[in-house]
Protein backbone atom coordinates (compact mmCIF):
# COMPACT_ATOMS: atom_id res chain seq x y z
CA UNK A 1 0.00 0.00 0.00
CA UNK A 2 2.61 2.23 0.96
CA UNK A 3 4.51 1.68 -2.30
CA UNK A 4 1.27 2.30 -4.19
CA UNK A 5 0.94 5.42 -2.61
CA UNK A 6 4.69 6.32 -3.25
CA UNK A 7 4.20 6.31 -7.05
CA UNK A 8 0.54 7.72 -6.80
CA UNK A 9 2.55 10.76 -5.31
CA UNK A 10 5.17 10.47 -7.72
CA UNK A 11 3.30 10.60 -10.91
CA UNK A 12 1.13 13.45 -9.60
CA UNK A 13 4.25 15.46 -8.84
CA UNK A 14 5.44 14.96 -12.57
CA UNK A 15 2.05 15.92 -13.54
CA UNK A 16 2.28 19.13 -12.16
CA UNK A 17 6.13 19.64 -13.51
CA UNK A 18 5.01 19.09 -16.49
CA UNK A 19 2.39 21.20 -16.78
CA UNK A 20 4.25 24.25 -15.24
CA UNK A 21 6.31 25.25 -18.80
CA UNK A 22 2.62 25.74 -20.18
CA UNK A 23 1.75 27.99 -17.34
CA UNK A 24 4.98 29.60 -17.56
CA UNK A 25 4.66 30.71 -21.09
CA UNK A 26 1.00 32.06 -20.66
CA UNK A 27 1.02 35.73 -21.33
CA UNK A 28 -1.11 38.33 -20.43
CA UNK A 29 -2.29 38.69 -24.25
CA UNK A 30 -3.33 34.84 -23.81
CA UNK A 31 -5.09 35.20 -20.60
CA UNK A 32 -7.12 38.38 -22.50
CA UNK A 33 -7.67 36.16 -25.97
CA UNK A 34 -9.22 33.45 -23.70
CA UNK A 35 -10.86 35.43 -21.52
CA UNK A 36 -12.56 37.54 -24.55
CA UNK A 37 -12.22 40.83 -22.98
CA UNK A 38 -9.50 43.72 -23.24
CA UNK A 39 -9.81 45.24 -19.42
CA UNK A 40 -9.15 48.86 -20.15
CA UNK A 41 -8.52 51.58 -16.96
CA UNK A 42 -9.66 54.89 -18.16
CA UNK A 43 -10.76 58.14 -16.92
CA UNK A 44 -13.94 60.08 -17.17
CA UNK A 45 -12.76 63.81 -16.76
CA UNK A 46 -10.70 64.51 -19.72
CA UNK A 47 -12.72 65.55 -22.16
CA UNK A 48 -12.66 64.48 -25.05
CA UNK A 49 -10.02 62.33 -24.17
CA UNK A 50 -12.36 60.39 -22.04
CA UNK A 51 -15.93 61.47 -20.47
CA UNK A 52 -19.11 60.57 -19.84
CA UNK A 53 -22.12 61.74 -22.48
CA UNK A 54 -25.49 62.72 -21.46
CA UNK A 55 -26.74 59.21 -21.67
CA UNK A 56 -24.15 58.45 -19.42
CA UNK A 57 -21.64 56.22 -21.67
CA UNK A 58 -18.23 56.63 -21.45
CA UNK A 59 -16.94 58.37 -25.20
CA UNK A 60 -14.16 60.24 -26.40
CA UNK A 61 -10.94 59.81 -28.55
CA UNK A 62 -8.84 57.23 -25.92
CA UNK A 63 -12.30 55.31 -25.69
CA UNK A 64 -12.39 54.91 -29.59
CA UNK A 65 -9.22 53.69 -29.83
CA UNK A 66 -9.21 51.55 -26.56
CA UNK A 67 -12.39 49.78 -28.58
CA UNK A 68 -10.49 49.31 -31.84
CA UNK A 69 -7.66 48.11 -30.25
CA UNK A 70 -9.72 44.88 -28.90
CA UNK A 71 -11.31 44.91 -32.06
CA UNK A 72 -8.02 43.86 -33.47
CA UNK A 73 -7.32 41.73 -30.79
CA UNK A 74 -10.92 40.11 -31.15
CA UNK A 75 -12.22 40.56 -27.96
CA UNK A 76 -14.77 42.89 -26.29
CA UNK A 77 -13.36 46.02 -24.05
CA UNK A 78 -14.29 46.27 -20.57
CA UNK A 79 -13.55 50.11 -19.04
CA UNK A 80 -12.79 50.86 -15.09
CA UNK A 81 -12.03 54.46 -13.80
CA UNK A 82 -9.43 55.62 -12.19
CA UNK A 83 -7.62 58.59 -11.20
CA UNK A 84 -3.91 60.39 -11.98
CA UNK A 85 -2.93 58.79 -8.89
CA UNK A 86 -4.04 54.96 -9.16
CA UNK A 87 -3.08 54.41 -12.24
CA UNK A 88 -0.18 52.80 -12.25
CA UNK A 89 -1.07 51.36 -8.68
CA UNK A 90 -4.33 49.43 -10.89
CA UNK A 91 -1.96 48.55 -13.64
CA UNK A 92 0.44 46.42 -10.76
CA UNK A 93 -2.42 45.08 -8.74
CA UNK A 94 -3.99 43.71 -12.04
CA UNK A 95 -7.27 45.16 -11.78
CA UNK A 96 -6.79 46.31 -15.63
CA UNK A 97 -4.95 45.02 -18.65
CA UNK A 98 -3.76 48.53 -19.90
CA UNK A 99 -4.18 51.92 -19.10
CA UNK A 100 -5.21 54.99 -21.38
CA UNK A 101 -5.63 57.74 -19.60
CA UNK A 102 -3.75 60.80 -21.17
CA UNK A 103 -0.75 59.80 -19.13
CA UNK A 104 2.94 60.55 -20.26
CA UNK A 105 5.59 58.39 -21.16
CA UNK A 106 8.76 59.22 -18.58
CA UNK A 107 11.86 57.12 -18.16
CA UNK A 108 10.78 56.94 -13.86
CA UNK A 109 7.20 55.23 -15.05
CA UNK A 110 8.86 53.07 -17.47
CA UNK A 111 10.61 51.63 -14.33
CA UNK A 112 7.73 50.13 -13.22
CA UNK A 113 5.51 49.62 -15.76
CA UNK A 114 5.72 49.29 -19.86
CA UNK A 115 4.49 51.43 -22.59
CA UNK A 116 3.90 51.48 -26.43
CA UNK A 117 4.33 53.99 -28.78
CA UNK A 118 3.19 57.37 -28.62
CA UNK A 119 -0.22 57.96 -29.47
CA UNK A 120 -0.64 61.66 -28.70
CA UNK A 121 2.02 64.51 -28.54
CA UNK A 122 0.74 67.71 -26.37
CA UNK A 123 2.74 69.98 -23.98
CA UNK A 124 1.86 71.49 -20.25
CA UNK A 125 0.77 75.39 -20.18
CA UNK A 126 -1.15 76.97 -17.81
CA UNK A 127 -5.38 78.05 -17.51
CA UNK A 128 -6.05 81.36 -16.04
CA UNK A 129 -8.89 84.33 -15.49
CA UNK A 130 -9.15 86.39 -18.57
CA UNK A 131 -8.44 89.02 -16.68
CA UNK A 132 -4.77 87.59 -14.89
CA UNK A 133 -1.94 88.93 -15.22
CA UNK A 134 -0.43 86.09 -15.37
CA UNK A 135 1.23 85.43 -19.10
CA UNK A 136 4.21 82.75 -18.53
CA UNK A 137 5.43 79.71 -16.23
CA UNK A 138 8.03 82.92 -15.23
CA UNK A 139 4.93 84.70 -13.51
CA UNK A 140 3.74 81.77 -11.47
CA UNK A 141 6.23 82.70 -8.60
CA UNK A 142 4.33 82.60 -5.29
CA UNK A 143 1.31 82.03 -7.10
CA UNK A 144 -0.98 79.23 -6.11
CA UNK A 145 -1.33 76.55 -8.82
CA UNK A 146 -3.97 73.73 -8.88
CA UNK A 147 -2.89 70.76 -10.69
CA UNK A 148 -3.50 67.16 -10.85
CA UNK A 149 -2.45 64.90 -7.85
CA UNK A 150 0.21 62.11 -9.05
CA UNK A 151 0.84 63.39 -12.51
CA UNK A 152 4.08 65.03 -14.59
CA UNK A 153 2.50 68.07 -14.26
CA UNK A 154 2.97 68.43 -10.59
CA UNK A 155 7.02 67.71 -11.53
CA UNK A 156 6.77 69.92 -14.43
CA UNK A 157 5.53 72.85 -12.18
CA UNK A 158 7.87 72.64 -9.78
CA UNK A 159 10.68 72.17 -12.23
CA UNK A 160 10.34 74.87 -13.85
CA UNK A 161 9.07 77.29 -11.65
CA UNK A 162 10.04 76.26 -7.41
CA UNK A 163 8.71 79.22 -6.18
CA UNK A 164 5.20 78.23 -7.10
CA UNK A 165 3.21 77.23 -4.51
CA UNK A 166 1.20 73.55 -5.67
CA UNK A 167 -1.72 72.38 -4.64
CA UNK A 168 -3.42 69.14 -5.66
CA UNK A 169 -6.52 67.49 -6.67
CA UNK A 170 -7.85 64.02 -7.84
CA UNK A 171 -8.05 65.03 -11.39
CA UNK A 172 -7.92 68.81 -13.84
CA UNK A 173 -11.76 69.24 -13.48
CA UNK A 174 -11.66 69.35 -9.91
CA UNK A 175 -8.47 71.86 -10.31
CA UNK A 176 -10.48 73.92 -12.32
CA UNK A 177 -13.36 74.22 -10.06
CA UNK A 178 -10.95 75.62 -7.67
CA UNK A 179 -9.96 77.92 -10.07
CA UNK A 180 -13.38 79.08 -10.42
CA UNK A 181 -13.69 79.50 -6.57
CA UNK A 182 -10.62 81.28 -6.44
CA UNK A 183 -8.84 78.60 -4.52
CA UNK A 184 -5.87 78.45 -6.91
CA UNK A 185 -4.74 81.15 -8.70
CA UNK A 186 -3.78 78.85 -11.86
CA UNK A 187 -3.82 75.34 -13.13
CA UNK A 188 -1.82 73.76 -15.33
CA UNK A 189 -1.81 70.53 -17.40
CA UNK A 190 -1.12 69.49 -20.95
CA UNK A 191 -3.00 71.69 -23.18
CA UNK A 192 -5.39 69.61 -24.95
CA UNK A 193 -6.98 68.94 -21.83
CA UNK A 194 -6.77 72.85 -20.82
CA UNK A 195 -8.68 73.89 -23.86
CA UNK A 196 -11.68 71.05 -22.98
CA UNK A 197 -11.68 72.54 -19.88
CA UNK A 198 -11.77 76.21 -21.36
CA UNK A 199 -14.54 74.47 -24.20
CA UNK A 200 -16.70 72.98 -21.76
CA UNK A 201 -16.92 75.91 -19.69
CA UNK A 202 -19.77 77.69 -18.17
CA UNK A 203 -18.64 81.09 -20.18
CA UNK A 204 -15.39 79.87 -21.94
CA UNK A 205 -14.74 83.62 -22.66
CA UNK A 206 -13.79 83.59 -19.01
CA UNK A 207 -10.53 82.05 -19.58
CA UNK A 208 -7.43 81.89 -21.41
CA UNK A 209 -4.46 79.59 -22.07
CA UNK A 210 -1.24 81.58 -21.80
CA UNK A 211 2.01 80.90 -22.30
CA UNK A 212 4.67 78.69 -24.37
CA UNK A 213 5.10 74.58 -23.67
CA UNK A 214 7.33 74.26 -20.79
CA UNK A 215 7.41 70.68 -21.02
CA UNK A 216 6.40 68.01 -24.06
CA UNK A 217 3.93 65.27 -23.29
CA UNK A 218 3.88 61.92 -24.81
CA UNK A 219 0.92 59.99 -24.04
CA UNK A 220 1.52 55.88 -23.93
CA UNK A 221 -0.43 52.99 -23.57
CA UNK A 222 0.51 51.53 -20.29
CA UNK A 223 0.90 47.81 -19.31
CA UNK A 224 2.47 45.49 -16.88
CA UNK A 225 6.31 45.07 -17.42
CA UNK A 226 7.92 42.21 -19.26
CA UNK A 227 4.28 41.18 -21.27
CA UNK A 228 6.06 41.43 -25.06
CA UNK A 229 3.18 39.66 -26.80
CA UNK A 230 0.55 42.37 -25.56
CA UNK A 231 2.73 45.38 -26.05
CA UNK A 232 3.59 43.88 -29.71
CA UNK A 233 -0.18 43.33 -29.90
CA UNK A 234 -0.83 47.23 -29.16
CA UNK A 235 1.66 48.61 -31.09
CA UNK A 236 0.92 46.96 -34.18
CA UNK A 237 -2.75 48.09 -33.23
CA UNK A 238 -1.80 51.66 -33.66
CA UNK A 239 0.46 51.41 -36.35
CA UNK A 240 -2.19 49.51 -38.77
CA UNK A 241 -4.82 52.12 -37.41
CA UNK A 242 -2.62 54.80 -39.22
CA UNK A 243 -1.21 53.04 -42.33
CA UNK A 244 -5.27 52.66 -43.16
CA UNK A 245 -6.10 56.07 -42.15
CA UNK A 246 -8.55 54.86 -38.76
CA UNK A 247 -6.47 56.72 -36.44
CA UNK A 248 -7.05 59.99 -37.91
CA UNK A 249 -10.73 59.37 -38.42
CA UNK A 250 -10.63 58.57 -34.43
CA UNK A 251 -9.07 61.53 -33.70
CA UNK A 252 -10.84 63.92 -36.54
CA UNK A 253 -14.20 62.76 -34.69
CA UNK A 254 -12.94 64.82 -30.97
CA UNK A 255 -10.39 67.38 -32.25
CA UNK A 256 -11.06 67.57 -36.08
CA UNK A 257 -11.94 70.43 -37.83
CA UNK A 258 -15.47 72.34 -36.43
CA UNK A 259 -15.32 70.29 -33.36
CA UNK A 260 -15.85 71.69 -29.59
CA UNK A 261 -12.24 70.97 -28.96
CA UNK A 262 -10.58 71.48 -32.58
CA UNK A 263 -6.88 71.01 -32.03
CA UNK A 264 -4.69 70.60 -35.42
CA UNK A 265 -3.13 67.22 -35.73
CA UNK A 266 0.62 67.98 -35.46
CA UNK A 267 2.36 64.66 -34.88
CA UNK A 268 2.74 61.19 -36.33
CA UNK A 269 2.48 58.06 -34.90
CA UNK A 270 5.79 56.20 -35.29
CA UNK A 271 5.67 53.32 -38.03
CA UNK A 272 8.04 50.64 -37.78
CA UNK A 273 9.37 48.74 -41.05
Amino acid sequence: MFRQRRMILIALVMLMICALPGLASASLLDTIQQRGKLIVGIQTSAPPASMVNERGEIVGFEVDLAKMIARKLGVAVEFKQLTDATRIPMIQQGAVDIVIATMTHTRERDKVVDFSITYFVTGQRILVPVDSTIETIEDLAGKRVGTARGSTSEQNILAAQPNAIILTYDDAATAFVALQRGAVDAISTDESMLLSLRADARNPQDWKVVGPYFSTEPFGIAMPQNESPLRDAVNFALMEAWESGEFQEIYNTWYGPGTKYELPLSFEIEIWP
